[in-house]
């Protein structure tokens, strides 16, 4: 199937999204891509505020992470990095849409968000090479987005806390493998099913 809008084949899901019919060409592009990229930081928000508070840990359980990784295999490297990205710095401006409807720099789980933007983009760049077409693959993406999102996210929560290593796996990590892995799993039958969709 071939895109009206580029002329070329889709390499994520928005591909399939056309441009803005009132603007004509690369003008239509560039809005729709714009919008996605509003739109993709806007659900990453909002799935923020759907957080729990984990006992001990000061890192509460969130729908944040579904959401960095649905964005980045739907919008491609680009535009799920860049929609993190605008993310993380109207959060730091006082957009009230981090965790428990939080805002600002630093912090012991700023880091996550620092990490959202990398594993957006890495999880783009995989969907852009099928990395989401099959379940198998789905999962491997998804797993290796949470990866880059704990490797950020974990060594800021030492800093800021003080706590030692092997306590923040524990409570920066360990005690959100079982959510993780709920997560993946929903990435995993939707994202493949969108492909089977679209493709018709």
């Amino acid at each position: 199937m071939v895109n009206a809008a580029t002329g070329a084949r889709p390499a994520v899901l928005s591909d399939f999204v056309p441009a803005f019919p009132a603007a004509s060409g690369a003008l239509g592009v560039r809005l729709r891509d714009a919008a996605l990229v509003l739109g993709g930081a806007a659900l990453t928000g909002l799935a923020a505020q759907i957080s729990v508070p984990v006992p001990g840990s000061p890192v509460p359980v969130t729908g944040q992470t579904l959401a960095v990784v649905l964005v980045g295999a739907a919008l491609g490297l680009n535009r799920a990095a860049l929609s993190m990205a605008v993310y993380m710095i109207a959060g730091v401006a006082g957009v009230p849409w981090f965790a428990h409807g939080s805002h600002g720099f630093g912090g012991a789980t700023f880091g996550y968000v620092v990490g959202f933007v990398a594993a957006a983009a890495l999880v783009g760049w995989l969907a852009q090479h099928g990395g989401d077409r099959t379940v198998a693959r789905t999962v491997g993406t998804m797993i290796l987005g949470n990866l880059v999102i704990y490797a950020f996210g974990l060594p800021v929560l030492v800093a800021v806390t003080g706590m030692d290593l092997g306590t923040a796996l524990v409570e920066g990590a360990g005690k959100f493998v079982v959510g993780d892995l709920l997560k993946i799993a929903v990435a995993a039958g939707l994202l493949p099913a969108a492909w089977r969709l679209a493709n018709r």
